[in-house]
C-alpha cells in the first residue's frame, strides 16, 4: 500500500480505509498482511485482495458543449449532418452512454441512440427556418442516470436570401493522426469473477475529425479461448466465460484501435490481465482409500500410516493442516498436522471405532478413509427393522408368490453376520421362507372365505459356529376379500300362492340370497331377466310387487329371477319364481327320477 489508503488494526486484524477510493484511478489492490505473535521473530502473512466495485459518480462529457453544422438543401432523408460524441470514465452500465434529443424544433432530425449519429429525416427545401437548435442530451445507464448537454445549431441555406453571395472557407480535416491508447496495459482480476464482469475500459484518443477521429476497438491476439469480449464501440472488455487461475495465471491481449479513416490508421497495445488466486481448490490426497492394519493392545505410539495430500491455489490458500474428524473414538489416534503421519494414542478395539476419516485445511477440505482391522467376536444379535410385520394380501394370489421380504441385519464380521431366515408356529400350510434372502411366498391356494388371518413368527439366526444368536418378529397376514364366490339363493324354486283379488302394490312374495364375499362383493342387488309389467322386484330386499290386478282367477306365471353382487366383475345366480292363484296349484315334476353322466377327468371348466 505505497499510497497510505488502508489501515489495520494492530490488535484485531480490521482492515480500513483512510482515504476516499476512486474506481477509475485504481479498481483493485492487492494488500499482503503480516502478523507476529508478541517479539516472537518468526511471523506469517496472507494477501488480501480487494476490489473498488465502481459507482456512478462521473457523468458524460462532451468536447465542446456548443458546436455548429451547415446543412444544404439538396441532402436527402438519412444524410448524417452531426456526430455527437461523449466520454463517462465510469465502467460497465455507469459508463454506457445513450444519446437524445431533448427538444424538438422540428421533425426534420432523429439522433442514433448508441452511436450519437444526427440524421436528416426529411429534406429542408420547402422551409423557411434558417437555423435550428438542438439541444443533445448524452445520459449514462447508471442508477441514478447523470447526463450532460450539447446545444447545436444547425444552419439551413436553403433559408438565406438568394441574391445574397456567401463566401466559405473549409479546411477539410485528412486522416494524419493514429490513435494513442490512454489506458493502462495492465490490469489485475479475481479469478472467481462471473461471466460479463468487467475487466478493463481500453481507451484510446484520435485528434482528427469525424470518421478520421471515430475509434474501434478488436482483439488481434491472446484471446484464442474465447475468455473476453471486447465491445468495439466503447471498449469496454468483459469476461465470456469463467476462469481459472489454476489452468492460465495471466493472459496478454494485443488490442489494436482503428481509425475510420481511409486509409484507416491503427495502434496496438498489449494489455497484460493477471488472475488473482482465490481459495477456490479443494485438497486433493493422493488417495481416497487408506487401508492399515494394528495388532490390539499394542502400546500408545504404534505407528500407523502416513497421508499425503496437495492443493493447486497458490501461496497460504495452498499450505495444508491434517486433522482427524471428531467422532466416537478419534481420541485413540494423532496426527502430525504438518506432515499427515498417523500414530495411536492408545489401545484399538474394532467394535469401538473401524472407520476413521482425515480432514484437510479448515477453509477447505479434502477427506480420506483409514479401515482398520481388528478380529470379531459374535457380540451382536440380529436386528429386524420392527417388532411386528402386518400384511394384507389378495386372496387370488397363485401359489408360490411373495408377500413379504424379510430383512434382518448384524453388526458382527464374517459368518457372525451372515442371517438365516425360518418360521416358527403353524401356518397351516400356507406359507414359506426362504432361509437366505427372508422373502416369505405362499404355498397353496388362499381362501378368505376359509381363514381369513394368519399370525406366526419368523426367526434370524447369525451363523456363528460357536453359539450363534438369533432374533424373532411376529408376522400377522390379513387375507383380503376378492369376489370369488356366486350370490345363492335360500330357496330355489320359489311357490308363491296370491288370491286373485290381491290389491296392486302388495307383496307377494320375497325371494332370498347370500353371498359369502365381503363388501360390495357380497352385497346382493335383484332383478327380473325378462321385463314385466305385472310383477316388479325391489333391487335391494328381493320384494316381488304386483303392479296390476290379476285378469283371471287362474292365473299362474313363472319369473326369473337375478341376484347380482356388486364387484368389479359381478357375479350372478338365478332363481325361478312360479306365481300362481289359490285356485290352482302347480307343481314341478322332473321328467326323469335319474340322471346320469360321464366326464372324462382333467376336464376344462365350464364345459358342456
Amino acid at each position: 500500500d505505497p499510497q497510505g489508503r488502508f489501515s489495520i488494526d494492530p490488535q484485531f486484524g480490521i482492515i480500513r480505509s483512510k482515504t476516499q477510493l476512486d474506481h477509475e484511478t485504481q479498481s483493485a489492490v492487492a494488500l499482503t498482511i503480516q502478523s507476529q505473535l508478541g517479539n516472537s521473530p518468526v511471523y506469517s502473512s496472507t494477501q488480501v485482495n480487494i476490489s473498488v466495485v465502481d459507482v456512478n459518480d462521473n457523468p458524460p462529457v462532451f468536447l465542446t458543449k456548443s458546436d455548429k453544422v451547415t446543412i444544404s438543401r439538396t441532402q436527402p432523408p438519412g444524410t448524417a449532418v452531426y456526430i455527437a460524441h461523449a466520454e463517462d470514465k465510469d465502467s460497465g452500465l455507469n459508463g454506457a452512454i445513450k444519446y437524445s434529443i431533448a427538444n424538438r424544433p422540428s421533425n426534420a432530425f432523429s439522433i442514433d441512440p448508441s452511436l450519437g449519429v444526427v440524421n436528416l429525416t426529411r429534406t429542408l427545401f420547402a422551409d423557411k427556418q434558417q437555423e435550428y437548435t438542438l439541444h443533445i442530451v448524452a445520459e449514462d445507464s447508471g442508477s441514478p442516470p447523470l447526463t450532460s448537454l450539447l446545444i447545436l445549431t444547425a444552419i439551413n441555406l436553403t433559408a438565406r436570401r438568394l441574391d445574397s453571395l456567401a463566401a466559405k472557407i473549409v479546411i477539410l480535416d485528412v486522416n494524419d493522426n493514429s490513435p494513442s491508447f490512454t489506458s493502462l496495459p495492465l490490469s489485475y482480476i479475481m479469478e472467481d469473477v462471473e461471466v460479463g464482469f468487467l475487466v478493463h475500459h481500453i481507451i484510446a484518443k484520435d485528434p482528427d475529425e469525424g470518421r478520421n477521429g471515430q475509434v474501434t476497438y478488436h482483439i488481434l491476439s491472446g484471446n484464442e479461448n474465447k475468455s473476453f469480449v471486447l465491445d468495439k464501440i466503447t471498449g469496454l472488455l468483459t469476461t465470456a466465460q469463467l476462469l481459472d487461475r489454476e489452468i492460465q495465471e495471466h493472459y496478454s491481449l494485443t488490442v489494436m484501435a482503428l481509425d475510420g479513416g481511409s486509409p484507416a490508421l491503427s495502434a496496438t497495445q498489449v494489455l497484460t490481465i493477471i488472475l488473482l488466486d482465490v481459495n477456490d481448490e479443494t485438497p486433493m490426497f493422493l488417495n481416497q482409500f487408506y487401508e492399515a492394519a494394528v495388532r490390539e493392545n499394542q502400546d500408545p505410539g504404534e505407528f500407523v500410516i502416513k497421508v499425503e495430500a496437495v492443493d493447486r491455489d497458490a501461496g497460504l490458500n495452498s499450505l495444508l493442516h491434517y486433522e482427524i474428524l471428531p467422532a466416537s473414538g478419534y481420541e485413540k489416534f494423532r496426527i502430525n498436522s504438518d506432515s499427515g503421519e498417523l500414530v495411536t494414542t492408545a489401545s484399538l478395539d474394532r467394535e469401538i471405532q473401524e472407520v476413521f476419516t482425515i480432514k484437510g485445511s479448515p477453509s477447505r477440505s479434502s477427506t480420506a478413509q483409514l479401515y482398520l482391522m481388528v478380529l470379531d467376536e459374535n457380540d451382536h444379535s440380529p436386528s429386524f427393522a420392527k417388532t411386528q410385520y402386518q400384511i394384507s394380501v389378495r386372496e387370488d394370489l397363485e401359489e408360490g408368490s411373495a408377500i413379504l421380504d424379510l430383512f434382518a441385519s448384524d453388526e458382527d464380521d464374517g459368518l457372525n453376520g451372515e442371517v438365516m431366515y425360518s418360521l416358527i408356529d403353524d401356518t397351516f400350510g400356507a406359507f414359506a421362507i426362504n432361509s437366505l434372502t427372508g422373502s416369505i411366498v405362499t404355498t397353496k391356494a388362499l381362501d378368505r372365505e376359509t381363514k381369513s388371518q394368519y399370525t406366526f413368527r419368523a426367526v434370524a439366526s447369525d451363523c456363528s459356529t460357536h453359539l450363534p444368536r438369533s432374533t424373532t418378529v411376529r408376522v400377522v397376514v390379513h387375507i383380503d376379500d376378492v369376489n370369488d364366490n356366486d350370490p345363492v339363493f335360500l330357496q330355489n324354486p320359489i311357490r308363491a300362492f296370491v288370491p286373485a283379488e290381491t290389491t296392486v302394490n302388495e307383496t307377494v312374495v320375497t325371494v332370498r340370497a347370500e353371498d359369502v364375499d365381503l363388501g360390495p362383493n357380497g352385497a346382493v342387488f335383484f332383478s327380473l331377466m325378462v321385463v314385466e309389467t305385472v310383477f316388479q322386484i325391489d333391487v335391494k330386499t328381493g320384494d316381488i310387487i304386483l303392479q296390476e290386478p290379476l285378469v283371471a282367477k287362474n292365473f299362474s306365471t313363472q319369473l326369473l329371477v337375478t341376484a347380482s353382487d356388486q364387484g368389479i366383475s359381478p357375479r350372478t345366480a338365478t332363481a325361478v319364481v312360479i306365481i300362481f292363484t289359490e285356485e290352482q296349484e302347480e307343481e314341478i315334476l322332473f321328467s326323469r327320477s335319474l340322471y346320469e353322466a360321464s366326464v372324462p377327468e382333467n376336464s376344462a371348466a365350464g364345459g358342456h
